[in-house]
């Protein structure tokens, strides 16, 4: 069972000549945002939302590299 849940992803083809996909997803009573460049799931930023606000979310390599993982199955890449 995988301790976060996706409740959304966004794949954005060709926004400023990259494609990139956002998953959103709930992980601890908290909701974050992640967006990966979609050529190779490298890792654009992610953010944790609070209280109507955003701050910089500080992922494990272990949490980033499960839901990268999830998103390349979602997305079909090999």
């Amino acid at each position: 069972m995988n301790p976060y849940e996706i409740t959304g992803m966004i794949v954005d083809d060709e926004f400023d000549g990259e494609e990139y996909v956002t998953a959103e997803f709930l992980h601890e009573h908290n909701t974050y945002s992640i967006t990966f460049k979609k050529a190779d799931l490298e890792v654009i930023n992610a953010w944790v939302f609070n209280d109507g606000s955003s701050l910089p979310a500080n992922l494990s390599e272990e949490m980033v590299g499960l839901i990268r993982d999830d998103v390349k199955n979602r997305i079909g890449l090999k």
